[in-house]
């Protein structure tokens, strides 16, 4: 009888809630997807690390206002995601007793944030099409590849995301009621709430996509009138509320330093061109989405059709105007990132979500049949892709089979295929309920085996790692410092230690000299000869080589451990 509820509680139309018990198991499903490497893949290079740094050096220092990475200051990213890093590990640490630096504690707000994500889809899906359809594309947005990612790495996006989608999603309540009597202040007070703590956390980013929804509603349907619900004077007090005490702080700390880099070197140097060696051409997130939105991207190629023939639909003109004009502005900036577009996947798992309960458009029609065809081709052989890529990478990088890879292939390819044929040849909702739930299954086991065992056995692909446990097993004294020549990554610096000391040969020869009985020196292979030639003679004793790839500029590199000799 209990189920029978559950079940007719997702029955409902546009604007009917979510039952709790759908809230409960989605919020354990995204954990289950979520929760595989999470301790165990160790920090990645370069954002993650440097952010998980930061935080660890405002719990070390004290100092609730500076943003820094050891001694140089980081002012590209507001102060948000470093007080819920840092509250995230001081809490962990006071709970368990263990004041270790470890990564994973940095990396519970990114956790949390996705886990609300799938959760927020969900509601804002029942507000536009209805329960079931929120629950369809909350189950995709949690199985999709780029949130998975994200979920797990001590970043600003997944906490983004969630503060976007509780913007977009009062503001979906605010547009689809605008025709009936002047609502409460809740929806507007949680939008403009919503977007105060997304300018803490990553900038204007938030403006631009509900600034954008709002813009394209207007010029689609030449109404305006219904924007009075936003109370923008009472938005705009909220949002200086929140976000301007740390800014002016921070201005005065800073002497206006904070918004020079921020603004005028971080987010118009993304703009006006590729930062970091990005720059990338439009149609990059069209060319990566089969990546990114798998395994249900071909979904999204198949619901295209209905989502032109039900265009005049409130609700797909919403997520319509939600997706298209901030899609076009990413495409145009220069600077690319795979995870740039993820604020606009919660509407595009929606539209995909109604698509696939109505059945797509199912016609004879030769253009939609041969649609089908070309989306099942795509999405299957890009799927095996992203597969096979986890198969061969431990050979690639270290030089051995992962039989674990190995054995999950099969499995993982033939539930994804399986789940595939269901969704086009089958008849019925039962089917393509069915094809998702294959589909699901497919990425689940792919990410237990990608994330908790694969990734984190490939050696060479952990430099750092590799370091700190060759300098744990030969440190010479409780204070000893090491210096890094050639191998600059901000990794090694999280996992030994913010006295680390990234600099050139010389520096790292004149460091263990000046410290012969406890300091360390890691040197890569190509500085061995001016390491050597500034030691003027004396033989440093090797404690060991670490071997691997850099990921960031693609290089193997070797690194040795040197002490001073005796």
């Amino acid at each position: 009888m209990r189920w029978a509820a559950f079940g007719a509680g997702l029955q409902g139309g546009a604007g009917a809630r979510v039952p709790a018990l759908a809230y409960l198991l989605l919020a354990l499903l995204a954990v289950a997807l979520f929760w595989p490497g999470f301790t165990s893949i160790p920090p990645f290079d370069r954002d993650e690390a440097r952010f998980a740094q930061a935080s660890y050096q405002m719990l070390e220092s004290g100092n609730l206002i500076d943003i820094r990475f050891q001694d140089e200051t980081r002012y590209k990213k507001p102060i948000g995601i470093y007080w819920l890093q840092s509250t995230a590990t001081a809490l962990t640490n006071l709970w368990t007793g263990a004041p270790d630096k470890v990564i994973w504690t940095y990396r519970i707000p990114s956790m949390v944030g996705a886990v609300i994500s799938v959760l927020l889809t969900a509601w804002v899906g029942a507000r536009l099409f209805g329960p079931a359809t929120g629950v369809l594309a909350a189950i995709m947005l949690a199985g999709c590849v780029v949130l998975g990612v994200e979920a797990r790495m001590a970043k600003t996006d997944a906490v983004l995301l969630a503060t976007i989608l509780a913007a977009q999603g009062a503001l979906a309540y605010l547009y689809m009621n605008r025709d009936g009597p002047a609502g409460g202040r809740a929806a507007p007070l949680t939008l403009w709430i919503a977007v105060g703590v997304s300018i803490l956390i990553k900038g204007p980013l938030v403006l631009l996509v509900s600034g954008a929804t709002v813009a394209g509603l207007a010029l689609w349907e030449r109404r305006v009138a219904w924007l009075k619900q936003l109370r923008p004077l009472m938005g705009l007090g909220i949002v200086v509320a929140i976000a301007a005490p740390w800014l002016i702080a921070i201005t005065i700390q800073t002497k206006g330093a904070f918004f020079t880099e921020s603004v005028g070197h971080d987010m118009l140097g993304k703009v006006t061109g590729g930062q970091e060696g990005k720059g990338l051409p439009p149609g990059y997130y069209l060319g990566t989405f089969w990546i990114t939105f798998a395994p249900w991207s071909f979904l999204t190629l198949l619901a295209l059709p209905w989502v032109w023939m039900n265009r005049r639909l409130e609700a797909v003109r919403f997520c319509v105007c939600w997706i298209v004009p901030s899609w076009i502005v990413f495409e145009a900036v220069p600077t690319k990132l795979l995870h740039y577009t993820l604020p606009l996947f919660p509407a595009i798992a929606l539209l995909t979500a109604q698509a696939l309960r109505d059945g797509f458009t199912r016609t004879a029609e030769r253009p939609l049949r041969m649609l089908s065809r070309a989306a099942a081709v795509l999405g299957m052989v890009t799927y095996a892709l992203l597969v096979v890529a986890v198969v061969v990478l431990p050979w690639l990088i270290d030089r051995r089979v992962e039989w674990v890879a190995l054995a999950m292939l099969i499995p993982v390819l033939a539930l994804y295929v399986w789940g595939v044929r269901l969704v086009v040849h089958g008849q019925g909702r039962g089917w393509r309920w069915g094809g998702v739930a294959a589909g699901l299954g497919s990425v689940a086991v792919l990410y237990a085996g990608t994330y908790a065992l694969v990734l984190p056995g490939i050696d060479g692909l952990w430099i750092s790692r590799s370091a700190a446990q060759a300098v744990s097993a030969t440190r010479p004294c409780p204070t000893t410092t090491v210096a890094s020549a050639g191998y600059s990554e901000p990794s090694l610096v999280f996992l030994l230690g913010t006295n680390t000391r990234l600099i050139t040969a010389e520096g790292a020869a004149h460091h263990l000299m000046d410290d012969r009985a406890c300091a360390l020196a890691l040197v890569d292979q190509r500085e061995e000869a001016g390491f050597r030639s500034a030691l003027a003679g004396v033989e440093p004793k090797p404690l060991g080589v670490i071997h691997g790839l850099n990921y960031n500029n693609g290089r193997r590199i070797a690194l040795t451990l040197y002490a001073a000799s005796p």
